[in-house]
């Protein structure tokens, strides 16, 4: 018997550490609509892609939907309408 329970641990433990293997992190990114209202904070709920999305979300809820602040202030276009990489800042020496 304990040598049955110790296979199956030993597969399971195998099995858990394979699967953990191929797990890729989560993309960090600002979405450019945010669901904003009562109880949400500032700037909202900022999880949808299309303005459609948020809209159905915010449907029978006392809520509406903007674009995140976040994501507007990062994406510039230049005259030409490319898109402009967002400006880098200086980080003071001490880190401030």
């Amino acid at each position: 018997m304990r040598q049955i329970m110790f296979a199956l641990a030993v597969v399971g433990g195998v099995s858990a550490v394979a699967t953990m293997a191929n797990v890729s992190p989560a993309e960090a990114r600002d979405f450019p609509y945010c669901l904003q209202g009562d109880g949400y904070g500032i700037p909202g709920d900022c999880s949808y892609d299309t303005y459609e999305q948020c809209r159905a979300s915010a449907s029978g809820r006392r809520a509406y939907c903007d674009i995140n602040p976040r994501y507007a202030f990062s994406h510039r276009n230049d005259a030409y309408g490319r898109q402009v990489p967002p400006r880098r800042t200086r980080q003071h020496p001490t880190g401030y």
